[in-house]
């Protein structure tokens, strides 16, 4: 069926926004100067970003494609209303920081440091510093939340945040919430004495008697990076070649690996068109918190970049879920610390690969549990509407993860739209990916072509399925925790 020309003008005026919006956000990271002013990227789309447009998709779209085009036209309208209220926050969280042993700690930089550069006194006086600035900046972050949440109810007439959530990504929570309580609660008794027995080892206290800034550091595998090679990160992306890869010669994918002055040091995938544009940025701090990272944003661009182009610009590049991006993400990281990677790529002693797989395997676990517990969370945040009170979401994390968490903390801890279920939901297809590959392929299935072959296949498809329907289509079952719980038992076992 031929599209309405007015939708058509509807969607190429929403690739034309997104993609300002995207190109600002890379020169911003990337410590550039920016195209243009933000407050000017709207300039002549005033008349477009309203009501009357939002009336004309509902009119005219159907099914997915009109999910995927008023979702775009309401991400800029929201956009646009709290630009102001955006600016300001950002403005005064740029200049906060904490001050251990004299030394200024940015909020942009916290994870860093706890990761490579603090010890246990160290972390705990940051913790102390970090108190205050968060109950000074309590009050931008939720000015900027019930103004949101006010446009959301009052002129786009949804129910509440998770009713919004739910139109956007198809995703019931409700179920998912009941899930994820069941599957925590499963997963106790592997967890728990595991990770207390790693605290330990690691900082001669209980896991009780730690915080969510140690976490940060046991899980970052610092204390481990002795062992990696002798190796520039970028070095080791020759990997890529066994799927028939060469990174620096595929088409739309440009890789930037270095520590240029501004950059942030946080990295990130840039996708600014599909499969045209797409940009990997990482600034290397040393060890296998690189390996992970940069294996972890090679997965979304690589999925973006092998995206068939003969599918609609809709399908391609207006996606209202993430979710199947970071299963090829999870997948694409959980193998740089597989024991046939450490052995046979990095050249690790089989002892030493087992003991690091092991540590992998515990750190995913407590990941995955830090997720579920964020968005059981936000999940009583947004059903019960009170956003200023940081004491259900310190109990709920603390009681699944083990670590104590700042309450005053929770808005700055909060991910838009219940993105930890994304998460979530990426890593139990990841499992369910990685388990088809290695029943099909053998344990060390990461090394043979017909894997970037099936990969690439995946990939062909792009974001115009979600998970339950890219499972079904691609013959890999439903969607379940049981893989990945079995990964779990079998790394952790005694």
């Amino acid at each position: 069926m031929k599209k309405h020309p007015e939708l058509s003008h509807i969607e190429n005026v929403l690739h034309h926004l997104n993609y300002r919006w995207k190109l600002q956000a890379l020169a911003m990271w990337k410590g550039d100067r920016a195209p243009f002013e933000p407050y000017r990227i709207y300039d002549e789309y005033d008349g477009f970003i309203g009501l009357d447009t939002l009336r004309r998709i509902e009119d005219l779209a159907h099914g997915s494609d009109r999910i995927r085009l008023k979702h775009a036209l309401i991400d800029h309208y929201l956009q646009r209303a709290l630009l102001p209220h955006e600016t300001e926050m950002r403005t005064w969280m740029k200049g906060a920081a904490a001050h251990v042993n004299g030394r200024k700690i940015y909020f942009k930089d916290i994870i860093s440091f706890c990761q490579k550069q603090s010890s246990y006194r160290q972390r705990q006086a940051l913790q102390k510093e970090t108190g205050p600035l968060c109950k000074f900046l309590k009050p931008f972050a939720l000015n900027h939340w019930r103004i949101l949440l006010r446009i959301l109810t009052e002129e786009l007439s949804f129910d509440d945040y998770i009713g919004y959530c739910r139109e956007k990504k198809g995703l019931d929570y409700t179920y998912y919430h009941r899930l994820l309580e069941d599957l925590l609660a499963e997963t106790d008794d592997i967890y728990f004495p595991a990770m207390d027995h790693w605290c330990r080892k690691r900082f001669n206290r209980p896991l009780d008697g730690l915080t969510r800034f140690d976490a940060i550091n046991i899980l970052g595998l610092g204390h481990l990076d002795h062992l990696f090679p002798e190796k520039a990160v970028s070095e080791l992306t020759t990997f890529f070649e066994y799927w028939d890869i060469d990174l620096a010669s595929t088409p739309g994918l440009n890789l930037e690996i270095g520590r240029e002055r501004g950059k942030s040091s946080q990295a990130i995938c840039f996708i600014l068109q599909v499969p045209e544009e797409v940009y990997v940025l990482m600034q290397p701090e040393g060890g296998w918190v690189d390996l992970e990272t940069l294996w972890h944003e090679l997965g979304h661009g690589l999925s973006a970049v092998f995206t068939s182009p003969e599918l609609p610009a809709l399908k391609r590049d207006l996606a209202t879920s993430f979710g199947l991006s970071e299963a090829f993400a999870f997948l694409n990281q959980n193998l740089t610390l597989s024991t046939p990677f450490l052995q046979d790529y990095l050249g690790l002693y089989p002892g030493t690969a087992q003991e690091l797989s092991r540590s992998k395997a515990l750190k995913d676990l407590a990941l995955f549990r830090r997720y579920a517990a964020k968005f059981l969370a936000e999940y009583r945040m947004f059903s019960t509407g009170d956003l200023s009170d940081g004491e259900p979401y310190a109990e709920i994390m603390a009681r699944y993860t083990g670590f104590y968490y700042q309450p005053e903390s929770h808005l700055f801890d909060l991910v838009p739209e219940l993105y930890s279920l994304d998460y979530i939901l990426g890593w139990l297809t990841e499992s369910i990916m990685e388990a088809h590959l290695r029943e099909t392929l053998g344990r060390h299935w990461m090394f043979r072509p017909e894997a970037g072959g099936i990969l690439k296949g995946w990939w062909h498809q792009g974001n115009q399925h979600e998970i339950p329907g890219f499972l079904r289509l691609n013959g890999l079952g439903q969607l379940s925790a049981e893989r990945i719980v079995g990964r779990w038992q079998e790394a952790l076992k005694g």
